[in-house]
């Protein structure tokens, strides 16, 4: 029989499968180290029952720097930010296929610890939502939940030390006992940052931090983030596109439950690859 007409044995496909596979995961992993990668996210999807919102998202978020979703609504944005700390977990029908990982850490593999993940990766969601408790008490219990055992001192200390990250310290410092209800609602959100800077996560998410405050209120919450950058690696989801042109470093532009497009913010909003980012950024949808 002529040789070149045999069908090629089952397992040289897999094997070639296999180098293939090992060749994109080095590509990926030289790529993180170049661009001092601290989320990977690769070929990640996510269904909720037999409903697929998210598929083919393959992307990388820098350590230190501010990393934007945008899209118009319902495009699978937040469902992505929610999979960094595993809140969908707790949707019922939620499933997810592909792999994130966390400094190296796959943070779906079983043994990952998710209360310990959760205070890796804080969260800061639409509307305030101070605890109807003290200022003081509103991070205080968010470190005893991770650290039952701090002496009161050494908590005292680290209320201040994140209002004062939170730039809210001046503000507050001689009226902790009020109540965070009384605050106003760009304060709320400040102190909302305060309570989970508190426990010393790596990375701060915020779901649409912005929405419901006033012009003002929102200038000072990105100054914060512009400040609190150099420490903690941020990632921002936001309809508010000339907001995430004035503070993101990378942009992801999600449409359909699917990345479109990734990369510079200076270059997705002044050059972008797609006509349907084009068409986004310069306001003809959304």
């Amino acid at each position: 029989m002529n040789e070149s007409l045999r069908t090629p044995a089952p397992e040289a496909d897999e094997a070639a499968m296999l180098l293939a596979e090992l060749d994109r995961q080095m590509i990926r992993a030289e790529r993180a180290l170049e661009r001092n990668t601290l989320i990977d996210v690769d070929n990640l999807e996510v269904r909720y029952g037999s409903n697929v919102v998210l598929r083919d998202v393959t992307f990388d978020v820098p350590a230190n720097q501010i990393t934007a979703f945008i899209g118009p609504s319902g495009c699978g944005k937040s469902t992505a930010l929610r999979c960094f700390n595993r809140m969908n977990d707790e949707i019922r029908g939620f499933s997810m296929n592909g792999r994130i990982q966390l400094g190296g850490q796959d943070i779906y593999d079983p043994r990952v610890d998710v209360t310990e993940l959760r205070r890796q990766v804080g969260m800061v969601f639409q509307h305030p939502n101070p605890f109807p408790m003290s200022i003081h008490e509103n991070i205080a219990l968010a470190v005893r939940e991770h650290n039952p055992r701090i002496s009161r001192d050494e908590l005292d200390g680290v209320v201040e030390q994140a209002l004062v990250h939170a730039n809210l310290w001046d503000e507050v410092k001689d009226d902790l006992k009020r109540s965070a209800l009384a605050l106003s609602g760009g304060q709320q959100q400040r102190l909302c940052i305060a309570r989970a800077l508190a426990v010393r996560p790596t990375v701060i998410m915020l779901d649409e931090p912005c929405a419901s405050l006033d012009p003002i209120s929102t200038a000072r919450i990105e100054e914060l983030l512009l400040e609190l950058v150099a420490d903690y690696t941020i990632i921002i989801v936001t309809h508010n596109l000339a907001q995430a042109r004035r503070i993101s470093d990378d942009v992801a532009f999600f449409l359909m439950g699917r990345l479109l497009e990734f990369g510079d913010a200076r270059r997705v909003f002044e050059d972008p690859l797609r006509r349907e980012t084009a068409d986004y950024v310069r306001g003809a949808y959304g």
